[in-house]
């Protein structure tokens, strides 16, 4: 058995490695040569061999320096390690102190001629460890540690063995250079990229000119050319006679009421425009009013709802069309404002063609600009103190009494309060001036049911002023009774509501109620004293300011009346919505019992809740209903043309009346 300390040297690398096992293998290879020359028998005497002799190979000079015998693989086992221990030493740079033990071969033929061969072993000690010690009866061990002499004690004995302390071998590594050597260097370009840097530049410029032709000179005949005598006489001679008809026609009467009309004639009603917004009709909202702005061209409705119902909380809209813009598309306004509580009324400004004011449902008053589509509010009440309580029913735009230029909004709703507010820069609404109305304070020309305990406030649901004193106004009120007020009044209020200025009565008279709540109410433009109001029993009643009693009282419907609105055009003319689903024409020069025309607005019968006419465009009258849509009705020239002495005729109706 040989052992080879081979693990006492530190190998790093593949190299090493590969060295020390081709010279195991070596020895492996010599070992086995030598134990099968062991196992042969000798060969036959030379005498004894026949045939003619062959030539033998020299010999071995290290078999020839052995014994004769089986000690020859024994004597060059020795020869062969030295060699094999100076390869190592100069392949490997191993140090001088590295030792081999042999541990023997052994060899061993059985009883049955069975051979037994054991090849070498190689075994490393750590550096410092203690070699173990062989059992007796294993193969005589030879320590070449000790100069390669077997141990005296003879075979079985262990021989006397002393420690060793190796050097560290370091063996460097050649194998990382051959590969530094042989290292390739790659690389890979792809294609060359390509870049553009392109910039484009539009100006459309366009001059555009006008040129009338060019004037023509106006050749003036000479004095000298012109017959002055025979003119002076033609002159003179129908002097006279021209005076005399000037004067005939001057205080003749034929044309009196008469205007220029450059309209066709228009014999009859028909519809113009048919309005609506989807998303508005889609929620089941109601168009709760209308309003013409300043040049007649646009149209805004509010929505809403006026029955009953939790719909307080729903978002509404207010839109607007332009109608004289191309290309109208009646389901798409031109402007819609959302708003998150209901809109009650609407009133554009009487100047300010894109400026409408809105009362709501919460009691807020609102005021929008519609030409602004981004932020469109321009003023607002908030919710304070001096806000209504309840929805507002009317906003009307009302001259400033030392600034007709300026102007300042009113509202009313069924909290018994009549408010004047005033824009201020900050975008609020400032309260100016306010009214209140009592019961107690009510004029005590009608007899009045007394209040439920605590109910003192008498509920505004309309308001009309008149075109002929600015501080005169009509209320229209939940218990059915129309007031006179007038803004001029200065009786405090007697009322503990909360306000930031004081509060006055403005109630004056009190005219003879309707069978129920008066819904609107409208004053005359052609008359000082004589104004319309509808209410929920169906009728009509014509009053005037210097009687409670009414002059004339008309029932158009069954159902409730909505709205009435004289026209601006006619002095005997006014229509009303009915909640049938019609609006009712009447001219009271031709009856003063029953509709002229009656206008199916809603074919399924459903209320018609406002309607206005147009003051720029006469022959235009707005209407809407409970189905969200708008329409746009064009009047007969019989609606729209006055008649010769109609105001006469409705200053008689009055005094007759009156009388």
């Amino acid at each position: 058995m040989l052992v080879f300390h081979r693990h006492s040297i530190q190998e790093e690398t593949e190299d090493k490695r590969m060295a020390a096992n081709r010279a195991a293998w070596f020895l492996l290879c010599w070992e086995h040569q030598a134990a099968q020359a062991a196992l042969r028998p000798p060969p036959p005497c030379r005498a004894a061999r026949a045939g003619p002799r062959r030539p033998q190979a020299p010999a071995d000079p290290t078999l020839a320096a052995s014994a004769p015998g089986r000690s020859a693989p024994s004597l060059s086992l020795a020869s062969v390690l030295t060699s094999v221990l100076h390869f190592l030493q100069e392949r490997l740079r191993l140090p001088q102190d590295v030792s081999f033990e042999n541990r023997g071969r052994r060899c061993d033929r059985s009883k049955n001629g069975a051979i037994s061969l054991t090849f070498p072993v190689f075994r490393s000690w750590k550096r410092g460890e203690r070699r173990p010690l062989h059992q007796a009866g294993s193969a005589g061990a030879v320590a070449l540690a000790t100069g390669g002499t077997a141990s005296a004690e003879g075979p079985g004995r262990p021989g006397s063995l002393q420690d060793e302390t190796l050097g560290v071998a370091s063996v460097p590594s050649q194998w990382r250079g051959v590969q530094g050597i042989c290292r390739e260097t790659k690389s890979c370009q792809t294609a060359s990229i390509a870049t553009a840097e392109a910039s484009a530049q539009v100006r459309k410029h366009a001059d555009a000119q006008v040129q009338t032709e060019a004037p023509v000179p106006v050749t003036v005949l000479p004095l000298s050319q012109h017959d002055t005598s025979r003119l002076t006489a033609f002159l003179r001679r129908v002097e006279a006679m021209v005076i005399r008809e000037l004067n005939k026609n001057w205080q003749s009467h034929a044309f009196d009421g008469f205007e220029v009309n450059w309209m066709e004639p228009q014999q009859t009603v028909s519809c113009l425009h048919t309005l609506g917004y989807p998303p508005a009709q889609g929620q089941g909202l109601h168009v709760t009013s209308v309003s013409w702005n300043a040049t007649g061209s646009v149209l805004a409705c509010a929505y809403g709802r006026l029955d009953d119902g939790d719909w307080s909380t729903l978002k509404s809209f207010v839109c607007a069309w332009n109608l004289d813009r191309r290309g109208l598309n009646p389901q798409q306004p031109s402007a819609v404002v959302e708003v998150p509580s209901a809109v009650m009324c609407l009133a554009f400004h009487p100047t300010q063609p894109s400026h409408v004011a809105g009362g709501l449902y919460s009691g807020e008053v609102v005021v929008w600009d519609m030409s602004r589509s981004e932020d469109p509010l321009l003023w607002r009440t908030g919710l304070t103190d001096d806000t209504h309580t309840d929805p507002v029913c009317q906003v009307i735009w009302l001259p400033e009494p030392r600034h007709s230029h300026r102007f300042r909004l009113l509202s009313a709703a069924a909290d018994g309060k009549v408010l004047l507010w005033q824009g201020a820069g900050t975008g609020q609404l400032q309260l100016a001036e306010g009214f209140a109305l009592l019961v107690q304070q009510l004029p005590r020309s009608t007899k009045l049911k007394k209040p439920s305990r605590g109910e003192t406030e008498v509920g505004v649901t309309a308001v009309a002023f008149s075109s002929f004193d600015s501080s005169l106004f009509i209320l229209g009120t939940e218990g059915g009774f129309p007031l006179k007020c007038s803004l001029a009044a200065e009786e405090v209020a007697l009322t503990r509501m909360p306000s930031s200025v004081p509060l006055r009565a403005p109630a004056q008279f009190t005219f003879s109620p309707h069978g129920g709540p008066v819904y609107s109410v409208s004053y005359s433009p052609f008359h000082r004293n004589l104004f319309l109001s509808a209410g929920t029993d169906g009728h009509i009643h014509l009053y005037s300011v210097l009687q409670a009693q009414p002059l004339t009282s008309l029932q158009l419907s069954h159902k409730y009346l909505f709205a009435v609105r004289w026209s601006p055009v006619r002095p005997l003319v006014f229509a009303a919505a009915s909640g049938e689903g019609d609006v009712q024409l009447f001219d009271l020069q031709k009856s003063s019992q029953k509709p002229t025309v009656s206008i199916v607005q809603t074919q399924d019968g459903s209320p018609v809740y406002c309607l206005e006419f147009n003051s720029q465009q006469t022959q235009l009258l707005a209407a809407g209903d409970a189905n969200g849509t708008v329409k746009v009705w064009q009047l007969s020239t019989a609606f729209t043309e006055q008649g010769p002495r109609e105001t006469e005729d409705l200053d008689q109706l009055a005094a007759e009346v009156a009388t």
